[in-house]
């Protein structure tokens, strides 16, 4: 296992954010090939509240192998992972009662984990370098 290594906070946010779109491409692309092979229509428009859940999946697993091989300890991955669903938990519910259009759904999920990465790491910055 590796140890932490403090190379900044502002690297690490930056680090991380890379990490999640990778994990949103490859893992996202996996996914939609698999269900192009079988036929399955999967769209924000027409299923919004399961692509909003697959987004915060793909986007934290991303991340949660970043900073595992950056070191850090689950407990921490795991905060993480929370900051990153917290927004698509609170929109699930809008979208289903139609409070939220799909477009904009996705927007605010984006928007809102942003700022919930920073207070996570804000609430540890002697692991992230600060």
């Amino acid at each position: 296992m590796h140890h932490v290594r403090h190379h900044g906070f502002a690297r690490h946010y930056v680090e991380m954010i890379l990490a999640m779109l990778a994990g949103m491409l490859v893992l996202g692309a996996a996914l939609r090939g698999v269900l192009a092979l079988t036929d399955i229509e999967y769209s924000m428009s027409r299923h919004p509240e399961p692509v909003t859940l697959e987004m915060a999946f793909t986007m934290s697993a991303g991340m949660a192998f970043w900073m595992r091989r950056r070191g850090h300890a689950w407990p921490g991955i795991a905060e993480m992972c929370g900051a990153m669903f917290l927004p698509a938990l609170v929109l699930v519910p809008l979208l289903s009662l139609d409070v939220v259009d799909p477009g904009a759904a996705m927007t605010w999920e984006h928007l809102a984990m942003l700022p919930l990465m920073f207070a996570v790491m804000l609430r540890r910055r002697t692991e992230y370098g600060a």
